[in-house]
């Protein structure tokens, strides 16, 4: 790598990450925290957990699924080079020549294990998170009343 790109060919593909990570972020927390709202008024203010985790999983995976052409061309920029070794050059060019290989399909490759991946992740890190933010929380309060 350090012969071929120099030093800054470990962060090739970074500025595309970052721009993945934003509407990515944009999507999900939203959803998150309105299918939360919905369903915690479904059921007269409570919502356990599980509910929760179900709810950020969801959300992950939607958000997964819509920001996949961003993922696909990142990858590619990360990988430097097409199979016949002509160098991608920035996200827009990447991701038009991706296009122009196999259209939109070809954009969201890897679509379906992404999005389980990611729902699945969701699951775990939104249950964890809801279950220490119950437990400070609780910590929190118990402490005010002594």
């Amino acid at each position: 790598m350090v012969a071929e790109s120099g030093y800054k060919g470990f962060y090739r593909g970074y500025l595309t990450t970052v721009m993945r990570e934003i509407p990515f972020a944009c999507i999900q927390f939203p959803l998150y925290e309105g299918m939360k709202d919905a369903w915690r008024k479904a059921q007269s203010g409570r919502l356990d957990s599980w509910q929760a985790a179900a709810c950020g999983s969801l959300a992950g995976g939607f958000a997964a699924c819509v920001t996949t052409p961003i993922d696909v061309t990142k990858t590619r920029l990360m990988l430097g080079k097409d199979k016949d070794g002509v160098p991608y050059k920035g996200m827009v060019n990447t991701m038009k020549r991706i296009h122009a290989e196999g259209g939109i399909p070809m954009l969201f490759s890897g679509v379906y294990p992404r999005t389980f991946w990611i729902t699945l992740g969701g699951y775990v890190f939104f249950g964890a998170y809801e279950v220490a933010k119950r437990n400070l929380e609780g910590g929190a309060q118990a402490e005010s009343e002594h």
